[in-house]
């Protein structure tokens, strides 16, 4: 591996680092990226946060207004003076249009007129702590080809209980093969961190506006191009919850079908036959959601209840161009692998991980979940 370069303490003196590698004149270590939109009520602890960072490389805040309505814009001015004074650059511009042209825009627009060779993706709503770039950067200067997230603390206490637990507690083999869950990215946007390079590779976010979930599509795209995922194993950002939140904005059969989409262009179309764990409603509508060719991949439903295994078959009649299908229903200790996993994390008390695990099933090569 390549040894660490020197971090650039300041811009625009073309540095050297301990590689011989000479930096463009007017590139800078870190850009902390931030779209806004009527965000006024946070941006002091946003942005107080940011001047606290231990970071000693050179920073700069990128943050593009979309559309406030509210006096986010003039907070933004008015906290320059003190992010200048610890040595943070700031660039602010943003548009006064009718209507907001949406995250992935913003998003796209504060990476476009920023400086950093590295990008701190930064929501207006939520707080890093103090080593947040400090430690991201460090990962991602050995791994420039890993998008880096990190486990976060949410505010309010307890609010999505499930959620937090999931984000904080997959291993690192976890981050790729739990990509179709129902969660969403497994490292969730507001703590992303990568190099511009990755970026560059990956191509702009979708600029589609609202309800358009243009995070999971980026991060669908890194995998796509053979990217990887990396977690720092400490909190290193406060992640708030609240109703006014843009993911709310996104429907859950938007999600659902591009995690179809991905389940069967990743995974699907390298297995020959599977099984569907779960008879059950989510079983049984990814099923139905599945092209022809993959519903026909299908061997069997398996499952725990009873009265399910005891009817037997799954049928149901979509349209006459395609056949009634009889699917068989299995106890699960009688079906045989690779199985999608149509049950939901951490909802059955451990008995599904204890069944999994009687089957000496390994996750990503015998079973995926997709709950």
């Amino acid at each position: 591996m390549d040894p660490k370069p020197k971090r650039l303490r300041t811009a625009g003196d073309g540095e050297v680092t301990e590689r011989g590698e000479e930096q463009e004149p007017d590139m800078l270590d870190v850009s902390i990226i931030m779209p806004v939109h009527n965000a006024s009520c946070w941006l002091d602890e946003c942005l107080q946060a940011i001047v606290h960072q231990d970071f000693p490389g050179s920073m700069e805040l990128s943050a593009f207004d979309d559309a406030s309505t509210d006096n986010s814009r003039k907070l933004l001015e008015g906290w320059r003076e003190k992010l200048l004074a610890r040595g943070i650059s700031v660039v602010i511009s943003g548009h006064s249009s009718a209507e907001p042209r949406g995250v992935g825009y913003a998003k796209n627009k504060a990476v476009s007129q920023s400086r950093g060779q590295y990008l701190c993706f930064q929501d207006a709503d939520d707080i890093m702590l103090p080593q947040r770039v400090r430690l991201q950067y460090d990962a991602s200067v050995l791994h420039q080809d890993l998008l880096i997230g990190c486990r976060v603390q949410r505010l309010p206490a307890g609010s999505t209980e499930r959620y937090t637990r999931w984000i904080n507690s997959l291993t690192q083999d976890q981050l790729i093969t739990q990509v179709y869950t129902s969660h969403g990215p497994t490292l969730v946007m507001p703590t992303w961190f990568c190099s511009r390079k990755l970026l560059l590779k990956v191509g702009p976010f979708d600029e589609g506006g609202k309800g358009v979930p243009e995070d999971l599509l980026f991060f669908y795209q890194i995998l796509r191009l053979g990217g990887s995922l990396l977690r720092v194993d400490q909190c290193l950002l406060v992640y708030r919850y609240h109703e006014r939140a843009t993911t709310h904005s996104v429907t859950e059969e938007t999600i659902w079908k591009l995690r179809v989409d991905f389940l069967q262009e990743r995974v699907l179309s390298q297995w020959e036959k599977f099984t569907i764990w779960n008879a059950g409603k989510q079983g049984r509508k990814l099923y139905r959601s599945l092209s022809l060719t993959n519903q026909r991949k299908v061997k069997a439903f398996c499952d725990v209840d009873e009265s399910k295994i005891q009817k037997g078959f799954y049928t149901y009649e979509e349209s006459e161009e395609r056949p009634k299908p009889k699917v068989p229903i299995l106890h699960f200790k009688d079906a045989s692998g690779p199985f999608i996993i149509c049950v939901k994390l951490d909802m059955t008390g451990g008995v599904l991980e204890e069944n999994l695990n009687s089957l000496q099933l390994k996750e990503g090569i015998n079973y995926y979940h997709f709950n």
